[in-house]
């Protein structure tokens, strides 16, 4: 099957099939094509230094729960929310909230969007709609964040992003819908903000 991070698993099911059956090794094939989409949701959910342990635990009580994870489902939005859940706890035991400028960063590090050879101005120009973007993210409720994050950061459709975050299809797509309209109007905001110099926000 395909994945969007370039991992490959020739038949998802087979492989889950074949870790039931007593055959642990074949978990590995699952590991690697999503540890790159699960980083990312965690990092995006605010993780920061200790995304790669919760990504590690979130494999681990993966591999645990096997027995429960329905035959048919996708494997990588039921990864996900297992991903999105120890992130919250790890984020919420730590009391701690992530820079904005931190989290673009990591979003970015590993994965340059920007060839080497672009104009710096149009790579300056990017890296601050990305900031600009990220800050707005942040300005919305937790489930408007966290489906547009889903949707457009970690590319899932719109039945995967259902199963992701426990939601009926309808909720994810009358709450993207909101939140859309929601990210607009404080990019606009900000860049009302930005154009006449003013820190405060309305």
């Amino acid at each position: 099957m395909r994945t969007r991070e370039g991992g490959l698993v020739d038949d998802e099911a087979v492989v889950i099939a074949r870790v039931r059956a007593g055959e642990p090794e074949a978990y590995a094939e699952l590991v690697r094509a999503y540890t790159a989409v699960a980083l990312r949701a965690a990092v995006a959910c605010g993780a920061g230094a200790e995304a790669e342990d919760v990504v590690q635990q979130a494999f681990f009580k993966a591999y645990r729960s096997l027995g429960r994870f329905r035959e048919g489902s996708a494997f990588r939005p039921w990864l996900l929310r297992i991903v999105v859940n120890e992130t919250r706890n790890t984020v919420r035991s730590a009391g701690r909230q992530r820079a904005v400028a931190d989290r673009e960063a990591d979003l970015l590090g590993g994965e340059p969007r920007i060839p080497d050879s672009a104009d710096p101005a149009v790579a300056a120009e990017e890296r601050e709609r990305s900031r600009r973007l990220l800050d707005a993210l942040d300005r919305l409720t937790e489930d408007h964040r966290q489906v547009v994050i889903h949707r457009y950061l970690l590319e899932l459709d719109e039945t995967e992003t259902a199963q992701a975050l426990g939601w009926p299809k309808g909720t994810v797509k009358s709450r993207l819908s909101r939140a859309l309209k929601k990210l607009g109007l404080v990019l606009e905001e900000g860049l009302r903000d930005g154009s006449e110099g003013g820190e405060e926000r309305g």
